[in-house]
């Protein structure tokens, strides 16, 4: 299969175009795209929204759902639209399915979480989801 770089996230609120960063995060990105390919994020919430950052894609709908992939660091900064992949307490460990989009530069997060895209377009979507807003599918392209 090969590795998608442009994902579309559909919304209760509308479309988030996304570029994924297939060079510095591959393992990252075909974790995504078979979870993408085979529904998992078909209706998952938002469950997460802060004025920073909002967070999906978790099956428990409470931020406590999904296994385990290893993190990539990279150098790529936390900007305004940064992809990011949860994780807990040990750096080396990330969620394998709750990823959140930041709203505002993150640069805390610098090489303590796996960078994997960037939104380029619809960062007003981003800025109008709530808590229990849905994501109706993912689609590359």
């Amino acid at each position: 299969m090969k590795l998608p770089t442009k994902a579309t996230i559909e919304t209760t609120k509308g479309t988030i175009a996304v570029e994924l960063y297939l060079d510095s995060a591959p393992k990252t990105v075909r974790n995504f795209a078979d979870k993408v390919n085979s529904g998992f994020y078909d209706n998952l919430t938002f469950h997460r929204v802060e004025d920073w950052v909002i967070q999906g894609g978790d099956p428990e709908g409470n931020g406590t759902g999904g296994g385990e992939i290893a993190t990539e660091l990279s150098d790529r900064p936390f900007q305004e639209g940064s992809l990011g992949v949860a994780r807990g307490p040990n750096i080396n460990i990330s969620n394998d399915a709750q990823f959140f989009i930041t709203k505002t530069e993150a640069l805390w997060l610098n090489n303590q979480y796996t960078n994997f895209g960037r939104v380029t377009a619809g960062m007003d979507v981003v800025e109008s989801i709530e808590v229990g807003d849905k994501i109706i599918s993912i689609t590359f392209g």
